[in-house]
């Protein structure tokens, strides 16, 4: 009811256990607790949590504006309401190599399966936009090494997501992955890939899982999912299409309510009643409370 049934620790081996399975996983992205259930129910491998899911539900543009408290905070509501693996962005990992270490500690303490690490200048763009900056060599492998030292579950995935290739080419992106891998990344994730033969030329360069960012408007074509194991993908996120879906449905029924007065001729797309009942487990808690409360007052 409350959390899911198993631990952390058990979920991050699950997780290890899917990627070495040489399949490719789909981690839809949860823009809340709720939506994660939903996740798990609908039969996907895992739980994706966006920084700019995270920063949007706040009002605010994915810039580097969010904070280690709230994205720790938000990201472990949203994994303890699932059995699935979830992975949080991190972003640049909020800070210098010291507070990348604490981010790894405090997203472990959360109750996530893993996290990235991204090597853009802080504060950072949007993956999928123009005009981004990257680190060097230097300060990108040091923030992936004291995440690497800092975690304290050897299940916890360290993944190291790379920017660069917008900015210096396939070639320069080819060897970055290789050298966060050496830096400790169990996982790359080679942003705003422009073509499936751009995601093979990564999976050439490495030998450890790499991800997939199929978010709608962006860079990458919206491939399938066989194309991109194809593509030897082993993860494929879908961060910010839920929201968006959320989003364009609230936004006609605000419409509808405006224009006729009433939301009747929205209520047919809406969740019912019991359906929403029936994925916080209603009747679960009321069973609960039955057992717990079944004493009789003695008389006297």
């Amino acid at each position: 009811m409350l959390y899911s049934k198993i631990t952390p620790e058990q979920k991050r081996i699950r997780f290890r256990e899917l990627l070495a399975a040489g399949t490719i996983a789909q981690f839809p992205g949860a823009f809340n607790p709720l939506s994660a259930r939903l996740i798990e129910e609908k039969g996907f491998e895992g739980v994706y949590i966006s920084g700019a899911v995270l920063a949007n539900d706040l009002g605010l543009p994915d810039i580097g504006l969010t904070t280690l408290t709230e994205v720790a905070t938000r990201a472990g509501q949203i994994a303890r309401m699932t059995d699935l693996p979830a992975i949080v962005d991190a972003d640049t990992g909020f800070g210098e190599p010291m507070n990348v270490a604490r981010t790894v500690q405090e997203i472990e303490n959360a109750g996530l399966a893993g996290l990235h690490i991204e090597d853009q200048f802080n504060p950072k763009r949007c993956g999928h936009l123009d005009g981004k900056n990257v680190v060097d060599l230097e300060t990108a492998t040091k923030r992936i090494r004291a995440a690497a030292d800092a975690r304290r579950d050897p299940n916890f995935l360290i993944m190291a997501r790379t920017d660069i290739r917008a900015v210096e080419g396939l070639a320069a992106a080819q060897d970055r992955a290789r050298a966060l891998v050496d830096a400790g990344a169990d996982a790359i994730f080679p942003e705003a890939m422009a073509s499936l033969e751009e995601f093979q030329a990564i999976r050439d360069a490495v030998d450890v899982p790499i991800l997939a960012n199929m978010t709608e408007f962006g860079k990458s074509d919206l491939f399938t999912v066989d194309q991109l194991q194809g593509a030897g993908v082993n993860l494929v996120i879908y961060p910010v299409t839920l929201l968006r879906s959320a989003m364009g449905a609230a936004e006609r029924t605000l419409e509808s309510i405006k224009a006729d007065g009433t939301q009747e001729a929205q209520v047919g797309s809406m969740l019912t009643r019991a359906r929403l009942y029936d994925l916080v487990d209603y009747e679960g808690y009321n069973r609960f409370d039955s057992g717990v409360f079944n004493f009789r007052v003695p008389g006297e």
